[in-house]
């Protein structure tokens, strides 16, 4: 099986998570960010991720969770899920946007290896979230923002091992939110939230960002 992915985008890593947590071989492929022909002769349109399996395509990223977390039978996304989650990122949506995209932007993360994939990127993501420069400029109101409501965040999160206590759904959206979240230097991280950031890169083979922080 084959993932084609951007390394950055958050909706890649959710079947990177589910991947990894299962142990279930898979070659991950990142394209180029403006690499628009791949995926589209593969699913119709420019979007990852895509999961190639037996010369099958499919687009979709919690399909693809699904559809991995069911193959072997034993599936490990059975625990509740809680709306104070979704609820939680919903409301850090806008500041997490502001502060990661033009951060990811900088990286030198494959899926920007060339100039044109970078300005593609930063061309595309300047039109939803407005010039990164001025974004860079709130970083610390929208810091604050962010901190201030992470103690929040860790009255929720029951294990380091999943956020509800049982592996589900909300792990997929939660992790990959915190992890993009470490690209970000001056967040002050409570103690439950880093546990959780850090063992679930653990258990998913999926690093945090941290050494790209800026």
């Amino acid at each position: 099986m084959k993932l084609y992915i951007y390394d950055h985008c958050p909706f890649c890593v959710k079947p990177r998570m589910i991947f990894g947590l299962k142990h279930i071989a898979v070659t991950d492929i990142v394209l180029l960010n403006d690499d628009v022909q791949t995926p589209t002769r593969m699913i119709g349109r420019k979007m990852v991720p895509i999961l190639e399996q037996d010369g099958h395509f499919m687009g979709e990223s919690m399909d693809i969770v699904a559809h991995v977390d069911a193959m072997d039978g034993k599936p490990l996304l059975t625990g509740p899920t809680r709306p104070e989650i979704t609820a939680w990122m919903k409301e850090m949506h806008e500041p997490y946007l502001n502060l990661t995209l033009p951060r990811t932007a900088a990286t030198p993360l494959p899926e920007f290896a060339t100039t044109a994939a970078r300005l593609y990127f930063i061309r595309n993501k300047e039109e939803m979230v407005g010039p990164f420069c001025q974004r860079l400029a709130e970083s610390p109101a929208l810091i604050a923002r962010i901190n201030a409501a992470l103690p929040r965040l860790a009255g929720l999160i029951r294990s380091p091992g999943a956020v509800n206590g049982q592996l589900s759904t909300d792990d997929i959206h939660l992790f990959p939110f915190l992890r993009n979240l470490t690209l970000v230097a001056g967040i002050v991280w409570p103690a439950p939230v880093r546990a959780y950031a850090t063992h679930m890169a653990q258990a998913t083979g999926i690093p945090l960002l941290d050494s790209m922080a800026a």
